[in-house]
């Protein structure tokens, strides 16, 4: 009786340890693939810092969608390389030009196949030019040779200004002709930066209760100034949201 209790058990027992073991391999692959889209988003940013827009091309997917401020959507590897440097320069850092792209924030997701990466993450610009504040939703795709590369990258400004801050000069970062090249779309979503806002569509439910982040879609601007006031009202007939949930990289809709 003992020996047959014995051959009963020792197949479950098997059986329990291969599916213990084989979760497990799936959080540790999770986990690391959640590392790798972290890494590769912090890379982008110190490769945007000296100016090493070549290597920055090589972190996108041929098909790869970019999208910086109101600018616009640039398609494809060779036009996130053409961009960069037809706005900023040929590669290399420049005497006399800073550009720290400082990042903050990050929230990985990946995907139940394990194939689709999202990050949330915010990030600090310091330039010549002044200080900015874009927000990334950015997404990644894991290729048949097992690399994570950028498959979109979407970064609305928050705030942009000079460098007399911008609680006294906040400046607009969403205009598609602020300089060349020109972008293969117009804008996936018509927004205002501080001081009036924009509340970027989360890729995440809320972690505890399950539910969707609905965006706000209220009227953008509308505490710029307290209600009443000839700057609120004025706020009002600029900065309208109608929308929150415009897909990224598509044309705005009508």
């Amino acid at each position: 009786m003992a020996a047959l209790l014995c051959a009963v058990a020792t197949p479950a027992i098997a059986q329990s340890t291969e599916a213990k073991l084989d979760q497990l391999e799936s959080r540790i692959t999770r986990l690391e693939d959640m590392n790798a889209i972290e890494r590769l988003q912090k890379a982008y940013g110190y490769f945007v810092d000296k100016g090493q827009w070549t290597q920055l091309s090589e972190l996108f997917t041929d098909d790869a969608t970019l999208e910086i401020g109101g600018k616009g959507l640039f398609l494809g590897k060779h036009r996130v390389l053409e961009y960069m440097q037809t706005a900023f320069g040929p590669d290399g850092a420049k005497d006399g030009v800073l550009a720290n792209h400082m990042q903050f924030q990050p929230i990985p997701d990946i995907s139940a196949d394990g194939k689709t990466g999202w990050v949330r993450s915010r990030a600090f610009v310091m330039s010549n030019a002044g200080w900015g504040l874009p927000l990334y939703e950015n997404e990644y795709e894991k290729g048949e040779d097992g690399v994570w590369r950028i498959s979109r990258l979407s970064g609305p400004f928050t705030m942009y200004t000079n460098w007399e801050g911008w609680g006294k000069n906040a400046l607009n970062n969403t205009w598609p002709d602020k300089f060349e090249p020109a972008p293969d779309l117009p804008p996936s979503t018509v927004y205002l930066t501080y001081p009036a806002y924009y509340i970027v569509p989360f890729h995440y439910p809320n972690p505890v209760s399950g539910h969707a982040l609905v965006p706000d879609t209220g009227q953008v601007g509308a505490y710029h100034r307290p209600p009443g006031t000839p700057e609120q009202q004025q706020s009002l007939t600029v900065g309208r949201l109608a929308d929150g949930t415009q897909p990224i990289a598509e044309p705005p809709k009508d």
